[in-house]
């Protein structure tokens, strides 16, 4: 139980906080409604620098919004470690993806 999250399952999948599990299901309800399509739980970006792959970042959600084809990635975050700070200034400056926290 890390940070004081609870494992929560919904539709057969496990997520790490029942934060992340509300989240879920909000973007399933956007995914019904045909706001957003291709709905990814758990997506790897790799971040390769100069041809090697220096880590390996994994969101909790990838999707694209119908309405303008943005390809968004989200991290569903109650605290920030140092560590996941630096990860996501890497993935930005490797891939030009910005994480979006939710």
């Amino acid at each position: 139980m890390k940070y004081g999250n609870r494992k929560t399952v919904v539709d057969g999948r496990i997520f790490a906080s029942k934060r992340e599990a509300k989240r879920y299901g909000e973007l399933r309800l956007l995914l019904k409604a045909g706001e957003i399509v291709d709905l990814e739980c758990q997506p790897v970006i790799p971040c390769i620098v100069n041809g090697a792959t220096v880590c390996r970042y994994i969101a909790d959600f990838s999707y694209v919004r119908k309405f303008d084809s943005y390809h968004s990635y989200e991290d569903v975050k109650g605290f920030k470690t140092p560590i996941y700070r630096l990860k996501k200034k890497l993935v930005k400056a490797c891939t030009g993806v910005e994480i979006i926290e939710v």
